[in-house]
């Protein structure tokens, strides 16, 4: 069993770094072509749909795993009653997004069609919902592979629409035809799998609501904390402004796919750890404390020295006034990545309740942050909005909580430099296993 879920682990990793490398590469190219304003206007477009995506989900991804592992017999009507509702929500979730445009922006046609356009995808993401089937299953390899293949052929057709030269309503559309690629594969695989026939259920719809709707706050949260600077930018300053931002915000988390792959592979290790004894939990949390710390210095560093060429490099010349915004905005993934390892820390201790008051202290923080900021400081000030928010919320709060009292201890105790040394024992043993 551990090795299908290593195996698991390993083809989700991989996913991730392949997307991450693809949309790195796409957006430096699309952001040249399509300049300031339009690179706002999708970057507005994408925040917008984000915050209702949580909405469209009615929480249902952080159950669906459980109902289908707790329903073996009933798999078909499990996953039909949740696409099924998915799907009836995101029609809502795209009405509200194009009436929310329109009231907000008034006159701005273009905005209203690329708010409009992109919103599509929340039915695809609906669909999309099926890849938790195939992690249940431990067949994350062809949920990856699906989705690898969606992300090769998207950017080579956001490619082709910079070489012909398309307006910016076509890279809206892009978006949405990712997620109607990896549905339709993955429908595609899980019938071939072998999976029950999809059916809609009422009576289910009810039971899984009731169960998943505490899930929909708390993800509408981290949508808020993720998205608000770039949607407040675009309404108290310009598009363009929104588009610089942006560029900068892409280049400050170029690299989180390798935090987040470091991560995902110590979480096994230390929830196994947590069952051993608590000694080695928490010796493997420090551990990866440590690394996190020191391997975020020294990245942030880098882009802060090389912040100009990095800019000039990836986006030319009409997107170097977001230097000065790299430069700051680069710190706040520092203190964002300690958040994503303490959360291990909550759920191996069964304190998960603590992530919504965390989220949702977050959420508020930055948005009231962001309105003052921005209003004395312009971008810079949504910029160091995120920085201070990130501290507050990933460092101070956990300080203030005294239930997660002692995750902050074990962060403070991952400063120790000599702690690094446990990386190396973990890759060894890894290596070990492999070669066993």
């Amino acid at each position: 069993m551990q090795a299908k879920v290593l195996k698991n682990a390993g083809w989700i990793i991989a996913c991730k770094v392949v997307k991450a490398v693809l949309m790195f590469i796409v957006t430096a190219i699309t952001a040249r072509y399509l300049g300031t304003y339009n690179y706002g206007l999708i970057n507005y477009a994408a925040g917008l749909v984000s915050f209702v995506v949580p909405i469209m989900r009615l929480g249902l991804d952080s159950v669906m795993v459980h109902e289908i592992i707790n329903r073996p017999n009933e798999e078909g009507k499990v996953i039909g009653t949740i696409m099924g509702m998915a799907s009836a929500s995101s029609l809502l979730c795209i009405v509200g997004v194009v009436a929310f445009t329109m009231m907000v922006n008034v006159g701005e046609t273009d905005t209203i069609i690329v708010c409009a356009i992109y919103s599509l995808m929340l039915f695809f993401q609906a669909f999309e919902l099926i890849h938790y089937w195939f992690q249940a299953k431990f067949l994350a390899k062809f949920s990856a592979l699906a989705m690898m293949i969606s992300y090769i052929i998207v950017t080579i057709f956001q490619i082709v629409l910079v070489l012909i030269k398309v307006n910016v309503y076509f890279f809206a559309i892009s978006y949405s035809l990712d997620y109607f690629l990896i549905s339709l594969i993955l429908v595609f695989v899980y019938k071939k799998q072998g999976g029950y026939a999809l059916k809609f259920s009422f009576s289910l719809a009810k039971k899984l609501f009731s169960v998943s709707k505490y899930y929909i706050i708390a993800n509408l949260m981290t949508s808020i904390l993720s998205q608000i600077d770039i949607v407040m930018i675009k309404l108290m300053i310009s598009t363009e402004a929104a588009g610089i931002y942006a560029t900068a915000h892409t280049c400050a988390t170029m690299l989180s796919f390798v935090f987040y792959a470091i991560i995902d592979s110590f979480r096994p290790e230390i929830f196994s750890g947590r069952n051993e004894s608590i000694e080695t939990f928490e010796k493997r949390m420090i551990e990866l404390f440590s690394i996190v710390i020191y391997f975020s210095l020294f990245t942030s560093t880098m882009i802060t020295l090389f912040s100009p060429l990095i800019i000039k490099i990836m986006y030319g010349n009409e997107f170097v006034v977001a230097v000065d915004i790299l430069r700051v905005a680069v710190w706040f993934a520092n203190f964002s990545f300690l958040g994503t390892v303490r959360n291990i820390w909550i759920l191996a201790e069964g304190k998960q309740k603590y992530i919504l008051v965390i989220n949702t202290f977050g959420a508020v923080c930055n948005v009231l942050l962001n309105y003052f900021m921005i209003n004395s400081l312009g971008i810079m000030g949504a910029a160091l909005a995120s920085v201070v928010t990130n501290i507050l919320m990933n460092v101070v709060l956990i300080f203030i909580i005294k239930p997660i009292r002692r995750s902050g201890t074990l962060m403070l105790k991952g400063l120790n430099f000599k702690n690094l040394t446990g990386i190396f024992d973990f890759i060894k043993k890894k290596s070990e296993k492999k070669n066993g």
